[in-house]
């Protein structure tokens, strides 16, 4: 899933190519894309992209006259530059192109989805407040304001798993599993630990690590053409995705928790002192 650096990278290509440009067309291929109605997608047609933003996990495409376009691209979506874009009406299809959107120039993006669980989420709305997922973000943890005394207080009382809190939206916008891993990695904690059981040094050394990884991925994003950035997060992950490969810190082996739709990956010696958390999954199995 794009998480806030790719989101982020993504925010910036498309400034850059984006801005200043009318749109021509925006075609739903997938109709269950789409979950606005009102106004219709025609309403983005002949309007001028003026700004892009990104909201969490959410993009944003602002058009003169108000009208915006906000994705998600949740587990499988992706944006797909293309200049220029191929001829022709795309048909409704079993393909993973979910919908395309033209410009004068005769270049445009497709978003597309794998998988056979389709959440890719597109709103045409006139306030981004009006999609209700942007409505309930928390703040993001890359603003100017979010320092440690806001990050403190947000998990004051959190008696959750601090995974779980890093990656609820409505806590933190933008960090989703993959970071939500490298973060508890960098700051040498275990997924499993309560929130609200942190110590102010605690807390501190996971402000640390949640500024550092996020503006370190981002860095390394930035600049780089869409179809580029799901390699260079892959590259850039230390944990996340490593099952059974050597911790780059200590070099013990990266191990695995699975969930009945995800798994989180952690280093034993760097963050439960050498023991392993207890996998799940596995364990029902041994029942």
């Amino acid at each position: 899933m794009p998480e806030l650096p790719e989101v982020e990278a993504l925010k910036d290509f498309l400034t850059d190519h984006l801005v200043g440009h009318g749109i021509v067309r925006v075609l739903p291929v997938a109709i269950s894309v789409l979950k606005t109605y009102d106004p219709p997608v025609t309403a983005l047609e002949g309007r001028e992209v003026t700004a892009v933003r990104r909201h969490g996990k959410f993009l944003d495409l602002e058009t003169g006259g108000g009208a915006h376009l906000v994705t998600h691209l949740a587990r499988g979506g992706w944006l797909q530059w293309k200049d220029p874009l191929p001829d022709g009406v795309p048909r409704p299809g079993k393909g993973p192109l979910a919908l395309r959107v033209a410009l004068e120039t005769g270049a445009g993006f497709d978003l597309t989805e794998a998988g056979t669980q389709k959440r890719l989420a597109v709103y045409v709305v006139r306030d981004p407040a009006e999609v209700p997922g942007v409505a309930r973000l928390g703040p993001d943890p890359l603003a100017d304001g979010f320092d440690e005394e806001r990050f403190a207080r947000l998990l004051a009382g959190e008696r959750r798993q601090i995974k779980g809190a890093l990656r609820d939206q409505s806590l933190i916008a933008g960090v989703g599993n993959a970071y939500s891993d490298e973060i508890l990695h960098a700051a040498r904690m275990s997924p499993f630990k309560l929130a609200a059981s942190l110590t102010p040094q605690e807390t501190h050394t996971l402000y640390e690590a949640l500024r550092t990884t996020l503006t370190e991925a981002v860095a390394r994003s930035r600049g780089l053409a869409a179809g580029r950035l799901k390699a260079e997060k892959k590259g850039g992950l230390r944990v996340h995705g490593r099952t059974g490969e050597p911790c780059p810190v200590c070099g013990d082996t990266v191990r695995e928790v699975s969930f009945s739709d995800s798994s989180l990956q952690y280093c034993p010696t760097c963050q439960t002192g050498g023991k392993p958390l207890a996998d799940r999954r596995l364990s029902r199995l041994l029942k």
